[in-house]
């Protein structure tokens, strides 16, 4: 994945824009070529004209050639050459028959060719006059080096056949390859004498005439203006490449910038931190040096935004950025990932130095507002150096969304502390990050197969060790994995979601228990069960679980729904409507952990509850036990003033039973009387009915 991205945003940030140039590059030289290929065309049938034109005088010369000869008159040759024009007439043997002026034709001929077009004219050289010698060829209006004569001999030879005694005649049309050169103006204003022949006849004889070939002033002039205007465009067109070309490498500029550019700090973002990082992990020169890829997480910043603005959040921010870019100096990479974090690649030494240098950076963050008091948490994974039998190799394939994963999930660990803090990720955060995987892969099959047991902690009353109630506690007995704690599922059942299911498994089968443990006679109590604060959004919560009873067929009364102190803080109208249809339905509502977190007064007010459990953290330890006392008693004696009844739970002490039942607290759940158990162990207690004195002992 990350080798796609990279190429698709490659292409966006430079094969447009190179793809462009070499499109320009192409077109102006297409373009330039086909001018000059106008250009000669015009100018070689402006020529092509001048020897059609010279062509028709010999060929009439031709025709009263022909009727002298008929007629047995030579003088009228001597009339009608009125430019008394140097020509003769020889026989297929090439013996000349009659001659007329000054004859200095050369022996060979030569096909000149119109490039482009194809037309040829056969044509011989003149010798008192060297153009031809010279290798100017096309009637010296093209001028050639040494190595294009030499081409230019070749394609004369590929025409051999045709350079013979006996003339092509002026009939002769054939194809060439044309001719490309620098036009010589100089020669465009000389006379060119060649020799044209015509057959006559009936091809019998030729009529060889001299004539004189050249371009006139308004010609020349005309050409000039030609040239001059093809130079025009050419630099018009290069012009206009070079403006397009530069207009694209801007605008591409401008699309990578706002590609890479992160909106709330000015600076770059997650998506250039990926690329660029990479590259920088990937390249050879620094295949031995170590890299830290660490989560910087402004810890309460959106608290900041809510009480201020987004604008001063977002300044901020801005002020966080730049202090860490000019912290760590250029060798380090920084990047705004999301609103709160902060991405950075970081060069080390050791692990120790790299911790001193994060704990010396967060001091200098917590300076950015001096009327408040910010705090940074860091993530950090290590990118060790990359070893292949004992060698140091470059690295491949890194997958630097899976490092910054884990930086998060070591940051993640100080989710619940509001202090600065740095935590490095190490095969232990390894292994539980392993295990949410595992739990996440196996929930499904485990609640299908029944692989989720449920086990009972019996509520004692503290003055008649009479069995009052219990509370329903899940337990995993995996195949892979063996007996599983809560501890160690509950919590990733409540982050992922699944704690619903749980809650409806649970609810269903403690109700199944109750029925069966009636069918056989035992003296059942009500058994509280979890209900996850994630289950109290839905309306229809009090008429699911009173639907999964019935079904059940247990009285309603035997089932106590327990709620977290925690759920009272979300949508309170919601979970009052909630309880009191839970009530009205006959069920029993608690409230767990009673005095673990913020307890509002309001909420005992408002809902109406029948018990209310005092939290395990009351009677742990000893520090501050006369205040812890006061607090008991006075939430004892506030519970009883509502009509409600009280469950101290974690009790593992006599002197804390003695202390509950002179209190008038009413049932004690805890190790001192019973661990949790499975049901069958339960379904005993029930039977015994209380506990004597000895028993109580149990650890």
């Amino acid at each position: 994945m990350a080798r796609e991205r990279e190429k698709k945003i490659s292409k966006i940030t430079r094969g447009s824009a190179w793809l462009s140039i070499v499109f320009y590059f192409i077109a102006y030289h297409v373009v330039v070529v086909l001018l000059l290929c106008v250009v000669a065309v015009m100018f070689y049938n402006m020529l092509f004209s001048k020897i059609s034109s010279e062509t028709g005088s010999i060929k009439y010369l031709a025709k009263i050639y022909e009727a002298s000869v008929r007629m047995g008159d030579d003088g009228n040759l001597d009339v009608l050459n009125t430019d008394n024009r140097p020509f003769f007439v020889k026989d297929l043997n090439g013996n000349i028959v009659y001659e007329k002026g000054r004859n200095t034709c050369s022996e060979e001929g030569i096909n000149i060719g119109i490039p482009f077009i194809g037309r040829e004219v056969f044509v011989y050289e003149d010798t008192e006059e060297d153009y031809f010698k010279e290798g100017v060829l096309g009637f010296a209006l093209l001028s050639f080096s040494d190595k294009d004569a030499d081409k230019m001999q070749a394609a004369a030879d590929a025409h051999s056949e045709h350079l013979t005694a006996e003339p092509a005649g002026d009939d002769n049309v054939s194809f060439s390859a044309p001719a490309f050169g620098l036009l010589n103006f100089d020669a465009m204003a000389d006379e060119i004498p060649v020799w044209l022949p015509v057959k006559v006849n009936g091809g019998r004889y030729t009529l060889v005439a001299k004539v004189s070939i050249g371009m006139d002033v308004d010609d020349i002039e005309l050409m000039v203006a030609l040239v001059e205007a093809f130079i025009l465009v050419n630099l018009l067109i290069f012009v206009i490449l070079i403006f397009s070309v530069i207009r694209n490498i801007k605008r591409q500029k401008e699309i990578t910038d706002l590609l890479f550019k992160d909106d709330d700090t000015e600076g770059r973002n997650w998506m250039w931190f990926l690329v660029y990082a990479e590259k920088m992990l990937c390249k050879r020169r620094n295949a031995g040096r170590k890299y830290a890829l660490v989560n910087l997480f402004f810890v309460k910043y959106r608290n900041y935004c809510v009480v201020h603005s987004l604008e001063a959040g977002k300044q901020v921010l801005r002020h966080v950025y730049h202090t860490l870019a000019g912290y760590l100096g250029k060798k380090a990479m920084v990047a705004h990932v999301s609103s709160s974090s902060f991405a950075l690649l970081l060069e080390y030494q050791q692990p120790d130095e790299l911790k001193y240098r994060l704990e010396q950076l967060i001091k200098e963050l917590e300076k950015t507002n001096n009327g408040h008091k910010f705090t940074f948490q860091a993530g950090v994974a290590l990118i060790d150096v990359c070893l292949r039998r004992g060698r140091v190799r470059r690295r491949k394939n890194v997958n630097l969304e899976k490092d910054y994963n884990d930086a998060c999930s070591a940051r993640e660990t100080m989710e619940h502390s509001e202090d600065s803090g740095i935590v490095f990720y190490d095969d232990k955060l390894m292994e539980e990050q392993k295990w949410i995987d595992a739990v996440n892969e196996h929930q499904e099959k485990a609640l299908r197969n029944e692989e989720f047991l449920v086990y009972y902690q019996p509520k004692y009353s503290p003055d008649t060790n009479e069995l009052k109630g219990a509370e329903a506690l899940i337990r995993w007995q995996s195949p892979e994995y063996g007996f599983v704690s809560p501890g160690r599922i509950i919590p990733i059942f409540e982050r992922n979601g699944f704690i619903t299911e749980i809650d409806h498994y649970m609810i269903s089968h403690v109700a199944r228990d109750q029925r069966r443990w009636l069918d056989k006679g035992y003296k059942c109590v009500p058994v509280s069960v979890n209900v996850s604060r994630a289950h109290f959004i839905e309306e229809d919560l009090a008429e699911q679980i009173r639907d999964m009873v019935d079904a059940a067929g247990a009285p309603r009364e035997l089932i106590e729904i327990e709620l977290t102190e925690s759920a009272f803080f979300d949508d309170k109208n919601a979970l009052i409507s909630t309880i009191n249809r839970l009530k009205e339905y006959g069920f029993l509502v608690s409230m767990d952990d009673f005095g673990a977190g913020y307890s509002s007064l309001n909420s005992l007010k408002d809902m109406a509850l029948d018990v209310l459990k005092l939290d395990a953290e009351f009677f742990r330890g000893d520090a501050d036990s006369e205040r812890k006392e006061i607090v008991v008693s006075e939430a004892i004696r506030l519970a009883k003033s509502l009509n409600m009844r009280t469950v101290a739970e974690g009790v593992e002490e006599k002197d804390q039973v003695d202390f509950l039942a002179e209190q008038g607290c009413d049932m004690i759940q805890g190790y001192y009387f019973a661990k949790p158990m499975p049901g069958s162990e339960y379904a005993d207690r029930m039977s015994m009915g209380t506990m004597e004195t000895e028993e109580k002992e149990v650890d």
